[in-house]
């Protein structure tokens, strides 16, 4: 079957990823799903591997953890899905479910944890496989290019939208108006809160209006009124300061990536005094996939794509990385 690689981290621009069409088809064991790919979001974390921010688990990694595919096959022991079921599958590959953290229902911080397209091969392949407990069935009313970024982008941007609390009827700032933050507005604005993003993109800035922002200014703008909440999706540590600034008193900045570089200096008073809260945000839990994928449906979100054909896995990268995609990236098989 054809797969994308990690050959070599690096700059994308020289060409880390390599297209290989000599992998075996991969058979479910136990507690399995085999899955024929459909479609696969482009995440900036596949960027993060390929580029090395993030190193491979296992050399000639499989990137893509935004997957859409169809049930082809199923290992001994499965019991939710079945052949010819349409069904995705996120960066949460498995858990230990034993340690505390699972006991706990905050499996996303299982030191044990597995995720997709890091320990275990992605999506960008025809062909995977995933755990029937950790595979997710799909919202109505999506296409398979529509329904693929709802699996990684929608996810995350759901837990740091819950994770930066806006408080009803509250302001939020979003910096960074990629796949994931267009989503997060949306049901941030349907649940009444005034959204203002930063960000450097025309095409985002626009994308941005049309959902319903209330402001929309460069990354580095002041905001045009103080801030309850805010979220950082742009994996840029020196926005941290601005938005910290930006914070009403008890305000709260939930910062999304996995990745994001160094933090220049904080200042006591001006970025965290006033009982400002800076948090992170560590891959998901399922219910958070379900309870976001159910508001998705409910709430007939809006998912703005770039399509890309599955050879062009490595352009789709390229493009992320020079702020050429609208919306999401997306594989098309």
């Amino acid at each position: 079957m054809r797969a994308w690689v990690v050959a070599k981290p690096g700059p994308i621009t020289e060409g880390p990823l390599e297209l290989t069409d000599d992998r075996p088809v991969p058979e479910p064991g136990p507690g399995q799903l085999q899955l024929k790919l459909i479609a696969c979001g482009v995440c900036r974390t596949d960027l993060h591997l390929a580029e090395g921010d993030l190193p491979p688990h296992h050399p000639r990694t499989t990137p893509g953890h935004e997957i859409v595919g169809r049930v082809t096959a199923t290992g001994p022991g499965t019991t939710r899905f079945s052949v010819g079921d349409r069904v995705g599958a996120a960066w949460l590959a498995g858990v230990d479910g034993s340690c505390k953290f699972c006991r706990r229902g905050q499996e996303n911080l299982c030191p044990g944890s597995t995720y997709t397209g890091w320990d275990i091969n992605g999506g960008y392949a025809d062909y995977v496989i995933v755990a029937d407990a950790f595979a997710h069935p799909l919202p109505d009313g999506f296409s398979d290019t529509e329904v693929a970024p709802l699996l990684c982008a929608g996810i995350i941007g759901y837990r740091a939208l819950v994770r930066a609390e806006v408080p009803p009827g509250g302001t939020l700032g979003i910096w960074g108006f990629g796949g994931s933050a267009h989503l997060a507005a949306q049901v941030a604005i349907a649940q009444g809160a005034q959204v203002h993003v930063f960000t450097r993109g025309g095409s985002a800035r626009e994308l941005a209006r049309s959902l319903g922002a209330a402001s929309v200014q460069h990354s580095f703008d002041p905001a045009p009124v103080p801030l309850d909440s805010a979220i950082l999706f742009a994996p840029v540590g020196e926005m941290v300061p601005a938005a910290l600034a930006a914070l009403d008193r008890n305000g709260t900045l939930s910062v999304a990536g996995i990745y994001l570089s160094d933090i220049p200096s904080l200042n006591y008073e001006k970025h965290l005094f006033q009982e400002r809260n800076l948090r992170s945000v560590t891959a998901n839990t399922r219910g958070d996939a379900q309870e976001f994928l159910t508001l998705a449906e409910r709430l007939k979100l809006k998912v703005t794509t770039t399509p890309y054909p599955f050879t062009e896995a490595d352009q789709a990268l390229a493009d992320l990385k020079a702020g050429r995609v609208d919306g999401a990236a997306v594989l098309q098989f």
